[in-house]
């Protein structure tokens, strides 16, 4: 198999050297080029035709969401963005992400070395070149006009629980789901894959969006009607009970499923403690992350949903629980909303 083709865009020579050497050094890589603006980046990139870029955010002439933007358009390419992991570069790189791009790594710090920034990045490397580039224009990620079902008033709602898992293409998914809920909706617990930081600038950021209540969750937070919580980045999240009401609890852990958060830990927490007063719901990413989970909630009569091919950006975790017969329903993105709706006013029944 040939190797990947990257080219490498940041303005600091430092990091394009470091990056250059750490991503070299590795298997069936392949540093092309480096650059240190989007403007050389394009001359590179139609010179050099690489398989994958790196970006760099804060740079000079051209901020990276910007260019990130105009490559999506006009001349799409696999990018993964390389951040410093500032409230700004959060906010940013989470645009990046709804942009298209296929992940984001941070940049070195006190401790995160240059050489687990290499090892992260070269696997996102070789996994994002699997995959077909981002056409976002064929993507329906248009959430629907949703009307509250008119029984909403009778909605049992302090015993259902929503868990939702997602990677790749996921923070738009969210988004377009989250942002047609009404507060009646059922508690909803959901691990997004995303590094730690950036998970507050999201969980933010949907805050403001939608109608209902989203924050990044802490050590026994509880899940309510009207409120979504999202796994913090390098903390594993589980559904837990304290007596009648369901709480969250974060932990650190060794990664699951080769991720923390993983969506793993997270369904197999909901099958455990809600079971058939749970929904679970596995939407677009790569990989296999929650799918045995998803399976474990199907057995223990939890209704599951799998987000479809067509409207996915990574049609990966989606597929491996279908494979595993841990899908009850596979359905749309703009469908899921009125899956829940319906989950939660009781018109769906859970697995037999």
């Amino acid at each position: 198999m040939a190797d990947v083709r990257v080219l490498v865009v940041d303005d600091s020579s430092i990091v394009r050297q470091a990056l250059k050497k750490g991503l070299g050094a590795q298997a069936g890589i392949e540093v092309v080029g480096v650059a240190p603006d989007p403007y050389v980046a394009r001359d590179k990139i139609m010179a050099l035709k690489p398989d994958v870029i790196t970006l760099d955010i804060e740079m000079p002439r051209m901020d990276g969401l910007t260019f990130l933007r105009k490559l999506m358009k006009y001349h799409p390419v696999r990018t993964i963005i390389v951040s410093s992991l500032t409230l700004k570069g959060c906010d940013t790189a989470i645009e990046c992400l709804d942009a298209g791009a296929y992940g984001v790594v941070a940049k070195p710090a006190e401790s995160y070395t240059i050489g687990d920034m290499a090892s992260e990045l070269g696997k996102l490397i070789r996994d994002a070149a699997k995959l077909p580039i981002v056409d976002k224009a064929t993507i329906n990620t248009t959430a629907p006009s949703l009307k509250a079902p008119p029984t909403l008033a009778s909605i049992e709602t302090t015993h259902k629980v929503i868990a939702m898992g997602s990677s790749t293409g996921g923070t738009e998914a969210l988004k377009n789901v989250l942002s047609v809920l009404p507060k009646q909706v059922p508690g909803i617990v959901m691990t997004q894959h995303m590094p730690e930081g950036f998970t507050t600038s999201f969980a933010n950021r949907l805050n403001e969006q939608c109608e209902i209540e989203v924050l990044e969750a802490k050590d026994g937070d509880s899940v309510l009607p009207g409120r979504a919580l999202l796994a913090p980045g390098n903390k594993h999240m589980r559904l837990s009970r304290d007596g009648a009401r369901y709480i969250v609890r974060v932990t650190d852990g060794p990664r699951v499923c080769r991720h923390r958060p993983s969506v793993e830990v997270l369904f197999e927490s909901a099958a455990k403690n809600a079971g058939r007063n749970a929904m679970g719901i596995i939407m677009t990413g790569m990989g296999s992350d929650g799918a045995d989970g998803m399976k474990t909630m199907f057995d223990a009569g939890a209704y599951t949903v799998a987000q479809d091919e067509a409207s996915c950006v990574v049609f990966g975790m989606p597929r491996e629980a279908i494979a595993r017969g841990g899908a009850a329903k596979v359905c749309s993105l703009s469908e899921i909303p009125n899956q829940i709706m319906q989950f939660a006013a009781g018109k769906i029944k859970a697995a037999a």
